[in-house]
């Protein structure tokens, strides 16, 4: 990217903070925010919200990291985690929402989200998988976990244009 995608601003607002802004309007609490890349910068944008900024230690290309720096900084009653990003700038409050009422509803383990065929964040983990994500590695938000557990998946239908992600310059430009 060049720069730090999470300080970018769409619409007058930082991509960061416009994830959180919609995470803490969908009612998670607490609300963990893994950070690695420039993270004093990044919490200073986040000041005034209620969210627990945590810095990845020793930070590498590998996104297993981050969530698990995240899982270890949830509190040790938290029945289950939404895991989102910053960067998929169209999950909105109403995405992450609908991922809380179905975990209210439902005693799936895992409620994905699902573009067309493709899963992805924002997916919600009940805590019974939360051994899985620590073991786990590599990229992908628990893709692992996800496709092991998939049959006992309920997965939540967003149109595919929703999946879309900022990673270069020029997706970003298109915004």
């Amino acid at each position: 990217m060049g720069r730090n995608k999470l300080l970018l601003p769409l619409d007058g607002e930082p991509l960061v903070r416009r994830a959180c802004r919609r995470a803490l309007a969908a009612g998670l609490d607490p609300l963990v925010v893994v950070l690695s890349h420039e993270a004093a910068r990044v919490q200073r944008e986040l000041s005034d919200l209620a969210c627990h900024c945590v810095v990845v230690p020793e930070p590498s290309g590998d996104m297993s990291r981050s969530l698990h720096c995240g899982l270890l900084n949830l509190p040790s009653d938290t029945s289950g985690v939404i895991v989102m990003l910053a960067d998929m700038v169209h999950v909105t409050e109403h995405i992450v929402q609908a991922l809380v009422d179905a975990a209210r509803a439902s005693a799936a383990p895992l409620i994905c989200s699902r573009y067309g065929e493709t899963l992805a964040p924002p997916v919600f983990f009940r805590r019974t998988l939360f051994a899985e994500l620590l073991a786990s590695t590599g990229e992908g938000c628990g893709k692992s976990i996800i496709e092991r557990h998939r049959t006992e998946a309920l997965c939540i239908d967003w149109p595919v244009t929703a999946l879309a992600d900022v990673d270069t310059p020029d997706e970003f430009a298109r915004l």
